[in-house]
């Protein structure tokens, strides 16, 4: 007969075990408790693969075309923000650009534009009117682009803090950037813009050209800094 009530002793033996354990407060696993949190990654990995290339003053690409890659520090952070994302979701195309802005989230990408929004010395002071006057070929252009209606007149101090600064960026990179609006069908260069891409098109590359060599010209607070640690 107690090969029968066996299996019921073996259950009332676990059962109280259980209770038991679960008495003394320690915490059981749970078949819902989600997978715990992968550790943030920490800033030098982060900002690591900015540097190689915007931590060195003058680095060129050679893609599309060899050209300095931008100053971006000092730069606004909503503007950065907005460029990786849009880098992120292939408005802006460019494959190195796409592969390291494709790996990153939300958290981190707004990490990186802190980091370079903040410069790591003070800012150069920079007067509200341009010293440099355009000639007249280029005042005419800028008027037709209306420029300093979203830029402001410094090219510094643009009217949303989504928009970049312009003044002293690298002339070379800016004519590459903005002959990247014009270009429409090409899976791995261009970028797509409610309202530059309009205004790049009525340009000629030539055009461009002037606009991107006189407010390369200018003084600005863009900057870019060797720094060995981060700070």
């Amino acid at each position: 007969m107690h090969y029968i009530y066996r299996p019921l002793f073996s259950a009332l033996a676990l059962f109280a075990a259980g209770l038991a354990l679960a008495q003394t407060g320690v915490a059981q696993p749970s078949a819902v408790d989600p997978p715990p949190a992968s550790p943030p990654i920490s800033s030098k990995t982060l900002l690591s693969m900015c540097m190689g290339c915007h931590g060195i003053p003058g680095y060129k690409s050679s893609f599309p075309e060899v050209h300095r890659v931008p100053k971006i520090e000092g730069q606004n952070g909503a503007y950065l923000e907005a460029a990786l994302k849009a880098y992120r979701a292939g408005d802006r195309k460019h494959p190195t650009m796409r592969g390291i802005a494709a790996a990153l989230d939300d958290k981190e990408i707004s990490r990186i534009a802190a980091y370079y929004a903040a410069p790591s010395g003070a800012r150069p002071e920079v007067p509200a009117t341009p010293r440099l006057q355009p000639s007249s070929q280029v005042a005419t252009l800028l008027q037709r682009g209306a420029c300093i209606s979203c830029h402001g007149t410094n090219f510094t101090t643009p009217v949303d803090l989504a928009l970049p600064k312009l003044a002293g960026q690298y002339s070379d990179y800016l004519f590459v950037a903005l002959r990247a609006y014009k270009i429409e069908g090409n899976p791995v260069v261009g970028r797509a813009h409610p309202v530059m891409t309009p205004l790049a098109k009525q340009f000629t590359n030539a055009e461009l050209k002037l606009l991107a060599d006189y407010i390369g010209s200018l003084k600005g607070e863009l900057t870019v800094s060797q720094v060995p640690a981060l700070r």
